[in-house]
């Protein structure tokens, strides 16, 4: 799923139908995932409301990956202070 803000929509969905899939209330969801109860409602429901640090924590927690396109590892460690490889 490419993410824009067309589509946040059905991440929040996809979120809903991963943590039902496992069999998680939000409550048990929340303590996988190591953030508040009202983070999986609000992640759920609108999750362009939410911090991408938090989302990710969710999504993690949850299993699932994000890949990001165009993004070179060399650009990633050098923006991080690493030399990148030769």
């Amino acid at each position: 799923m490419q993410l824009t803000s067309d589509t946040v929509k059905q991440l929040s969905q996809r979120l809903l139908e991963e943590r039902k899939r496992q069999g998680l209330n939000r409550a048990q969801a929340a303590g996988v995932c190591n953030v508040s109860e009202s983070f999986i409602r609000d992640a759920e429901s609108d999750p362009s409301r939410c911090s991408l640090s938090l989302l990710l924590r969710l999504l993690n927690g949850l299993g699932l990956q994000v890949q990001v396109q165009g993004w070179s590892v060399d650009e990633a460690q050098a923006a991080d202070g690493a030399k990148p490889s030769p």
